[in-house]
């Protein structure tokens, strides 16, 4: 129903501007109907598409359209779900709402606009309307240094990779007489070199996956998350991501030729390039001991798995196997349709318990003891998922990546062979480290001790959310073999295959055909409340045993040892210590001392992991930046006479170049 897409535009614009005008409260259910109305017509309008839809807009004399394909409908459907719940609660600091509103108005508006839009001036346009709508609600939230300091080196990264997209779009334009229209990029890129092809693609993998959080990119996730709420992470990690990760698609499916040469090598880099984000970004997920930069990281982590999938895709499509392209291509729209719910789920549960007087902190404060139950499902439930447990969809999807992965032996190449089983070897170890930083997240910031006190219960309005975000999880994964028919007419359109109706026989999940490999999410709900008596067995016999605590043994927290046994530092030493060639750790202790140095008055104990990235790309640019500054600073002298011989030596260039 195309209508009511135009209707959640329309009602975007409206909330954004009564936020604007201090109307929160009319703002805040302006931009929820807008956010429903999407998801409503990004699902009625599958499996065959939007059709197309025409704006009250014009740039340079040409009629702004939007057209949808069905996976850009699923991404936006999974998208705006935990985006319509999030705006729904909006963020907890309820004096900063009119910026929160405003900035996730933007946010939507953009996202509307990359999944739809046609031409490269407005996807542009679309494009920096998300990234400042993510900045105007992180700035929002918090005013102070490190937020603005965190928010600017998020734009400057993002910029650096709106140059790029800029750049690729002006080659595939080159190619397709001057014309920016997306639909003539597959006959430009056909123009270019096999050279040229290839950079254009490493330009797009450059420019989309800034937002996606790809190698090097993904060091800005942290401090951005963190300097806001759950709220706003539920949006930029999903319905900004999901768009992020449809216009790179977009770029390498559609804007390169099918039969061009050299894309088996694209294919091989963007594997390369997905496997290592996920590998690094999971291994700095598990060392956080904040909700916001734990789930940060993982977003980026799950980003990266949809990428690698992705890269498997041209790999496959560059070999001419088609079947399997499609069932790669498949499977990354699966997986980032299931990180949305889940992320947007423990991203609420997580504003839930800040708002409870809990901070973002992933401490014992026991929550699932004393909540309600509802919220204690929504979340294991999302969870569950993140962490690839069956029968929730992120098992499904990883389960589907990893039958992808192992399909290589079709291939003639042996470069796409070794590649792919490769990335098999990283995608375990990215699901086993993965594993273990949902086992700390639940365990310790959601269970735990559980006898501090707290300031109030979390409220009925998280624990709705929670809930029906965890469902949403499991539905989606119960009902995978009826749903994987909305996204059957993208694989015919894109590739010639039947690929996602052939991922499912009966209530089977399998890999294109069921003599390889299957699984039933739908059967194992059934099985699963069977395995339940496991544990159920093992919680009797602790009963039978006194449980032993012993003292934190490291972590540099203050902790009771009666009430703690570990922290969230505690749990990933290990890990720190195996890794530190990657993490490279960092401990520093200060003491101040008294009269002499046998009395210590103050000790402080600091402790750190240090960005593979930052000081070898960032840092370096930092400081050429500021060496810059300084000698442009002599600019600022304040003499009338210096302006005015800079004015004239600026005329004279001008009229030479005028000459000239």
């Amino acid at each position: 129903m195309p209508e009511l897409l135009i209707a959640a535009f329309w009602l975007w614009v409206a909330g954004l501007a009564l936020a604007l005008l201090g109307a929160t409260q009319v703002s805040r259910w302006a931009i929820v109907l807008g956010a429903a109305a999407g998801i409503w017509g990004a699902l009625s309008a599958l499996p065959q598409g939007g059709g197309e839809l025409s704006l009250p807009l014009t740039l340079y004399d040409q009629a702004v359209r939007l057209h949808f394909s069905p996976e850009a409908l699923w991404l936006m459907a999974f998208g705006l779900i935990p985006g319509a719940l999030a705006a729904a609660l909006c963020t907890p600091l309820r004096a900063r709402r009119r910026g929160w509103l405003a900035g996730s108005a933007l946010s939507f508006l953009g996202a509307l606009g990359v999944f739809g839009l046609q031409d490269g001036y407005s996807f542009l346009i679309a494009w920096e309307l998300m990234s400042l709508g993510g900045a105007v609600m992180l700035l929002a939230e918090h005013t102070s240094l490190e937020t603005g300091r965190s928010t600017l080196y998020m734009l400057a990264l993002l910029e650096v990779g709106a140059v790029a997209i800029l750049l690729a779009l002006l080659l595939l334009a080159q190619g397709a007489a001057g014309s920016l229209g997306f639909g003539g990029f597959t006959a430009g890129g056909a123009h270019l070199s096999a050279g040229m092809r290839g950079f254009v693609g490493v330009l797009l993998l450059v420019g989309f996956g800034a937002k996606l959080g790809l190698l090097p990119f993904y060091e800005w996730f942290p401090g951005a998350y963190a300097s806001g709420s759950g709220a706003s992470g539920a949006l930029l990690s999903g319905v900004v991501l999901n768009a992020a990760f449809f216009a790179l698609s977009r770029g390498l499916i559609d804007w390169l030729p099918a039969s061009a040469p050299g894309l088996l090598g694209l294919g091989v880099l963007v594997t390369v390039i997905g496997v290592l984000s996920s590998i690094l970004a999971v291994l700095f997920a598990f060392q956080q001991d904040d909700w916001r930069r734990l789930l940060s990281f993982s977003s980026a982590e799950n980003a990266a798995i949809a990428v690698t999938s992705l890269g498997a895709s041209l790999i496959f499509r560059g070999d001419g196997r088609s079947d399997l392209a499609g069932l790669a291509w498949t499977v990354a729209i699966l997986h980032l349709s299931g990180h949305a719910l889940a992320k947007g789920g423990l991203f609420l549960a997580a504003d839930g318990v800040f708002a409870a007087g809990g901070g973002y902190r992933l401490a014992q404060h026991g929550w699932l003891r004393t909540t309600s139950l509802l919220f204690g499902i929504g979340a294991l439930f999302a969870t569950m998922s993140l962490a690839a447990l069956p029968p929730q969809i992120g098992f499904a999807t990883e389960w589907f990546t990893f039958q992808t992965v192992f399909q290589g032996f079709h291939l003639v190449s042996l470069g796409g062979r070794l590649t792919l089983a490769l990335a098999g070897a990283g995608l375990a170890i990215t699901a086993a480290v993965a594993l273990a930083t949902f086992v700390k997240a639940f365990g310790i910031g959601l269970l735990g001790d559980g006898r501090e006190a707290r300031s109030a219960p979390i409220g009925w309005g998280y624990n709705a959310a929670v809930l029906l975000l965890g469902l949403a999880v499991l539905a989606t994964a119960v009902g995978l073999p009826v749903w994987l028919r909305g996204l059957d007419t993208a694989d015919v359109v894109r590739f010639g295959t039947h690929a996602a109706r052939e991922m499912s026989s009966g209530w089977l999940l399998v890999p294109l055909t069921d003599r390889f490999a299957f699984i039933s999410p739908s059967k194992l709900v059934i099985a699963m409340p069977l395995l339940a008596i496991i544990p159920l067995l093992l919680l009797l016999n602790a009963r039978r045993h006194a449980v032993r605590r012993a003292p934190v043994w490291y972590g540099g927290l203050r902790e009771d040892p009666q009430r703690s046994a570990t922290t969230t530092l505690t749990f990933a030493n290990a890990m720190r210590t195996f890794y530190s060639f990657i993490y490279r750790p960092t401990l520093d202790t200060a003491r101040e001392h008294r009269a002499v140095s046998y009395f210590i008055r103050r000790l402080q104990f600091e402790h750190d992991i240090a960005d593979v990235f930052g000081p070898i790309l960032f840092a370096p640019v930092r400081r050429a930046v500021w060496r810059i500054s300084g000698r442009l600073r002599a600019l600022q002298s304040g003499d009338l006479n210096f302006y005015l011989a800079l004015l004239g030596i600026l005329l004279i260039v001008i009229l030479a170049l005028t000459l000239r």
